[in-house]
């Protein structure tokens, strides 16, 4: 049984760590104030650029755009990896990249080269223990302050690649913020670009036709050709802002759930540090009782 001084060391140290864990927790929860504002606000223009671009996609045609166009043969597959750049976020980042890496394996098994670009330390050092040729990392951007013209670089980088082929398809992985207590982990295709849906489909699961509310000018090919790469950078910010958002409310999650652990232990502790004070009290008479017996004899 532990000492007295053993305990008492136990739950200083556990008090300690509460007050860290509520820290922790008290930032993240000031970080995703602001984090969660700037998705919100980000999320409306996005959905509207999607409608636009649909609208104009249906005009133009699949051979508008060699970003509209699926390879014939694909060889090459590049992921785009979201994570944060530290800890103690519960499983945050290791469902990111366990979904990152079963899918880059799944393809690897199909005879595809998988090459990765890692937002974030914890995704970069998965594939680097997992031997996948990493093509470029960009670190202290998920869970900080960030602007758009981020995403444009790595996206224009990302298109300039597709367009000289020296990949097929593009994947991003990222955490999608549903609620305080449930992110979604995501992958989604952004290159070559997916039919974006133009119409909501009836009980009989037919699908309405879309209704184009766009006059266009200067002419739609025009137009494809400056939106089309935009939208690559639209869905990458979205995806940054996504990730970065989970990852605080994970954190929060995570912290709060470590401050009431350690106020579990502390209860666990002082009711051991009760017990053995009780017992070595009970020792100290039983000594007193025994002395006293000892000299009356």
């Amino acid at each position: 049984m532990a000492t007295l001084k053993e305990v008492e060391i136990k739950i200083g140290a556990v008090k300690k760590t509460k007050q860290i864990t509520k820290a922790m927790n008290m930032v993240a929860t000031s970080k995703l104030r602001g984090a969660q504002q700037k998705m919100d606000a980000f999320r409306p223009y996005a959905l509207k650029f999607a409608e636009v671009l649909g609208s104009l996609a249906e005009k133009a045609g699949e051979e508008a755009s060699p970003l509209l166009i699926p390879r014939e043969e694909v060889k090459k597959i590049h992921v785009i990896l979201c994570t944060s750049d530290k800890g103690l976020c519960g499983g945050f980042n290791s469902h990111l990249t366990s979904m990152a890496e079963k899918f880059a394996k799944e393809k690897s098994e199909q005879n595809f080269e998988v090459v990765f670009t890692n937002f974030g330390k914890k995704g970069r050092d998965r594939c680097r223990r997992s031997g996948f040729q990493i093509l470029s990392e960009h670190l202290g951007i998920v869970g900080a302050k960030f602007g758009f013209n981020i995403a444009s670089v790595a996206g224009q980088k990302t298109v300039d690649g597709f367009l000289d082929e020296e990949y097929d398809e593009v994947y991003i992985v990222y955490s999608e913020f549903v609620s305080m207590a449930r992110q979604t982990p995501v992958i989604q295709q952004i290159l070559p670009i997916q039919p974006i849906e133009s119409g909501e489909k009836k009980a009989e699961e037919e699908e309405t036709p879309y209704l184009a509310e766009h006059i266009c000018e200067p002419s739609t090919d025009e137009l494809l050709g400056d939106m089309l790469p935009r939208h690559v950078y639209v869905q990458l910010y979205s995806a940054l802002l996504e990730t970065s958002t989970s990852e605080h409310a994970a954190r929060m999650t995570a912290m709060n759930n470590a401050t009431k652990a350690c106020d579990d232990m502390v209860e666990t502790l002082s009711l051991a540090y009760n017990k053995a004070r009780q017992a070595s009290i009970t020792a100290d008479l039983m000594d007193i009782v025994g002395g006293a017996e000892a000299l009356k004899g």
